[in-house]
């Protein structure tokens, strides 16, 4: 059993919306590094690939791919990721929402904007919480940055693609503040991770990351999203990422289908 989070770690994911879980999945490294490595051969319709200016480097993220690839289903069903994401969230059940992994290869300059993930989602709620894993050694210099308390400031900011254009048309939403103008007015939280530690964070956390110009190795990160006792069927101003063009729901209505598997209690 991965280490389950105790009550301090749980009260601080509450307080600050993100935290760092070290040496939580270690058993699951090398068959998650598998799992990634057969994603990248065979994506999805929906991989989105962002290389530098001169056709270098390379920024590879791909979703939904958890019913196809062994590895991520294994992870899912047979991990703690779910009783760990209940406990964090303070729910009595969890779910799957989606998985997603984001690759930046070394010398890769395109950076993770400052962004919050839930207007990108078909989902409102607030039982919910990212647990992004570390495959390789991530130096600070390279690390997610999330912004403390930011999931309580009672705002929601425009959603963009990671290359800069809107997700949806006639947005009226605010853009993200300036944080990298104005860091010191922040609590901004990083932290280095070895393979195996997990950061986990709340879809409103404000959250960004640099490119790896100056790395010497690989990127490799494993999110599973997962969505709690609360959560509810979302319609957007268009097609939200991941799009979930399938489901059947209706606004407003508990997120019980296919596409989001019930992983952790429940009768």
């Amino acid at each position: 059993m991965e280490a389950m989070p105790d009550k301090a770690a749980i009260a601080d994911f509450q307080r600050d919306g993100a935290i760092v879980l070290s040496g939580a999945f270690t058993d699951w490294v090398e068959r998650l590094r598998e799992g990634v490595a057969r994603n990248m051969a065979a994506p999805s319709a929906d991989v989105r690939l962002y290389r530098n200016a001169d056709g270098s480097g390379l920024f590879f993220g791909d979703y939904c791919n958890w019913d196809r690839i062994p590895e991520y289903r294994a992870f899912v069903f047979e991990s703690d990721a779910g009783r760990i994401a209940a406990a964090l969230m303070q729910s009595r059940t969890a779910r799957l929402f989606h998985e997603h992994v984001l690759v930046k290869e070394p010398g890769t300059d395109v950076p993770t904007p400052w962004h919050h993930d839930q207007p990108y989602y078909n989902v409102d709620g607030n039982q919910n919480v990212s647990l992004w894993l570390a495959l390789d050694p991530v130096p600070a210099e390279v690390a997610v940055e999330f912004v403390a308390g930011s999931h309580y400031w009672g705002r929601w900011f425009r959603p963009e693609r990671f290359n800069r254009t809107a997700l949806y048309d006639d947005d009226r939403m605010s853009p993200v503040p300036d944080i990298d103008g104005h860091r010191a007015n922040f609590s901004i939280l990083s932290w280095a991770l070895e393979p195996g530690d997990c950061v986990a964070f709340h879809f409103l956390t404000l959250h960004g990351a640099p490119g790896t110009k100056g790395a010497k190795h690989r990127r490799r990160g494993f999110s599973t999203r997962w969505i709690g006792d609360d959560a509810r069927f979302a319609v957007r101003k268009g097609p939200t990422s991941p799009p979930f063009r399938g489901v059947t729901l209706k606004p407003g209505q508990p997120m019980d289908a296919p596409e989001f598997p019930l992983v952790f209690g429940g009768s």
